[in-house]
């Protein structure tokens, strides 16, 4: 009994994930080590996130709803993303902007993750009810960052809220469409990351028409799930002049691949070239924020301070140490605000 107890280990797949880990991660010093060329790892980016439209389409904006909410006017708008995917958004602007055009104002694109979508950070409760007294791990962000001036554009991500699948439409509302959006989306070379990365730079070309917004002063802040599209299209695009990751930034090994994590996370590939805070140092030398809490179940607060001290070298690398800052908090898997918004404000010149 004991000899069969001691050979059980041998029928587990951990030896083989970590061998299998460890000669990804070796080769990783060739792709982003001293002297690697930026530009290439940006197009292996990508390609790995699979193929995009060569030619966007016309936006064909519309003002589905305006609300004025006292100090704020919130508008519901759809755009086109593809010719057979429209996006729903919420744009948030102060009323001291509408009511005098008080010329152009720095922007934020606030990405959600897992939820009911972006009502979830504009205060709103699924059925579009007023949820600013109820507190969550969102902290209604959008409206702060609105309050202090910004114009904030809160996107609806692929296969959430409003944007599920018909099959998961009459669901609860925090369900999702995601495993079965990203298994569909694999199958046909493509992946669900990749075009929730695409809809947000379409996002970003949507902020840019809008007449109240300062197009050279565009950044992002993305909480968990919408921390990694956030990641990766400020990676992508160089027009995002200032980025927040909130509860996400870690360690692949010590966070999607410690733990069962919604398929959404997953890239093919991504790993064989480098690990999340190599491709996340690719927004450098453009000022990034990060931040985590110690208590996050989710991603790890160990595999975000590894990632934290990987980041601060390729910033320094790069010689942009000044540009990088993080704020470890108290706190759970949840958006924390309490740097990064006068962060986002001194370097959007608000």
């Amino acid at each position: 009994m004991s000899k069969e107890k001691d050979n059980s280990t041998l029928t587990r797949p951990n030896a083989f994930l970590e061998r299998l880990y460890a000669e990804n991660v070796s080769h990783h010093e060739s792709y982003f080590g001293k002297g690697a060329v930026k530009l290439q790892m940006r197009e292996k980016l990508q390609e790995l996130l699979g193929p995009l439209p060569g030619e966007p389409v016309e936006l064909n904006s519309v003002v589905l709803e305006t609300v004025d909410c006292g100090d704020y006017i919130r508008e519901r708008v759809a755009f086109s993303t593809y010719d057979d995917l429209t996006m729903l958004a919420y744009v948030l602007v102060p009323k001291e902007v509408k009511t005098t055009g008080s010329g152009k104002r720095p922007a934020v694109l606030a990405v959600h993750g897992h939820g009911f979508g972006s009502k979830e950070v504009v205060g709103l409760t699924s059925d579009g009810l007023d949820n600013t007294g109820n507190w969550n791990l969102y902290k209604h962000f959008s409206i702060s960052l609105v309050r202090m001036g910004f114009i904030v554009i809160a996107p609806e991500l692929l296969g959430f809220g409003d944007r599920r699948l018909e099959q998961d439409a009459k669901a609860e509302p925090a369900s999702n469409s995601c495993f079965r959006l990203a298994s569909s989306l694999m199958l046909m070379g493509q992946s669900l990351a990749g075009i929730r990365v695409y809809e947000l730079l379409r996002t970003l070309d949507y902020a840019q028409t809008r007449d109240e917004v300062d197009p050279h002063r565009i950044g992002c802040m993305g909480m968990s799930g919408g921390g990694m599209v956030t990641a990766l299209a400020s990676a992508l695009d160089e027009r995002f002049k200032a980025t927040v990751i909130s509860g996400y930034t870690n360690i692949f090994k010590s966070s999607i691949m410690d733990r069962n994590h919604c398929l959404d996370n997953y890239v093919p590939g991504l790993l064989q070239y480098g690990e999340m805070p190599d491709w996340i140092g690719l927004i450098a030398p453009r000022p990034l924020f990060i931040e985590s809490g110690t208590v996050d179940t989710v991603f790890p607060i160990n595999g975000s301070r590894e990632a934290i001290t990987r980041l601060q070298k390729v910033y320094e690398d790069a010689g942009a140490g000044a540009q990088f800052q993080f704020d470890i908090f108290e706190g759970k898997h949840e958006i924390s605000g309490a740097q990064s918004y006068d962060w986002l404000a001194s370097n959007l010149e608000l």
